[in-house]
């Protein structure tokens, strides 16, 4: 345990940014699932809509540096592919 204030309020920090950032991850998880399932009930509207959403989220999680530029890259192009092949 901490005995220093700044330490104690440290750890207080970390372990709301912790929580936000798990918060978001659960987040982009379901948004993906969502994309996945659309996909795979083969409906063009819907996996179109879900796909935008998809790809923003993925942007803003890079953003926010959840995923690293590269990994948010090939997820976008991984769902590219995937709605590509939905046509």
């Amino acid at each position: 345990m901490p005995n220093i204030k700044s330490a104690k309020k440290r750890v207080k920090v970390n372990a709301i940014k912790t929580l936000n950032n798990q918060m978001a991850k659960s987040a982009l998880k379901t948004t993906l699932k969502k994309f996945e399932a659309a996909v795979a009930s083969g409906d063009k509207a819907e996996a179109t809509a879900a796909y935008t959403t998809a790809v923003k989220a993925v942007d803003q999680a890079a953003a926010k540096h959840l995923l690293h530029k590269n990994n948010a890259a090939n997820k976008k192009s991984a769902m590219t592919l995937k709605m590509n092949a939905l046509a």
